[in-house]
């Protein structure tokens, strides 16, 4: 297995803050994810200071698709993005929509099971689909509820489908090595990065306990 890559979510809506954080942690960060809240703020724009900065980092934007996927993935891709992701809600349509347009710039679409009922099923379709990532991610009001997304990634990992899986939703030190034990390729980490005293040195313990799984 490849060594998982680290996702770091940033969702802060001001643009010179999210350059700032990005600059801060890049040496520990694998892909720098443009959070839903702060790509609907600051659009397009951001993604292309991201990626002329920090050309050799992946970039996603979590765009959270529901409906056009080719029409509204699409400039994104152009732009830069290298992973936009689609609600897996959205129906197999619309997921289909992303990963043509994804294709077309030689980039990925990431499926994400969020709110999905039947997440078996959905990650099969998909994947069958040419999907490359499939994300486990247990929201912020499903955390408050006191869910995590533990069983959903054991559950998708034993597919064994040709898919990378993502797995975001409270993920922090204390359990990151779990996450990567369960099959993750790709953990994302927000809060436990950006909301500590130091997203540096927050991000560099992260690396460092993922690496040494």
């Amino acid at each position: 297995m490849a060594k998982p890559l680290i996702q770091m979510a940033m969702d802060s809506l001001d643009f010179d803050q999210t350059v700032a954080l990005a600059t801060e942690v890049a040496p520990h960060i694998d892909i720098f994810e443009i959070g839903t809240p702060c790509i609907k703020h600051n659009g397009v724009n951001l993604v292309r200071e991201l990626k002329a900065r920090f050309p050799d980092k992946l970039l996603l934007v979590d765009l959270k698709t529901m409906d056009a996927g080719e029409y509204e993935a699409t400039p994104f891709y152009a732009a830069g993005a290298d992973i936009c992701t689609v609600l897996g809600v959205s129906g197999l349509a619309t997921c289909q929509g992303v990963i043509k347009a994804a294709n077309a710039h030689g980039a990925e679409a990431q499926i994400d099971l969020i709110n999905v009922d039947d997440k078996i099923a959905c990650a099969r379709a998909t994947a069958e689909a040419g999907a490359q990532i499939i994300g486990i991610h247990t929201g912020l009001d499903a955390q408050a509820a006191g869910h995590s997304p533990f069983e959903d990634l054991s559950e998708i990992a034993a597919l064994g489908l040709p898919v990378r899986i993502s797995v975001a939703g409270g993920i922090k030190a204390s359990t990151v090595q779990d996450v990567v034990r369960a099959g993750a390729n790709i953990i994302v980490v927000g809060a436990a990065i950006y909301g500590a005293p130091s997203p540096a040195e927050a991000a560099r313990e992260i690396r460092e306990l993922v690496d040494a799984v």
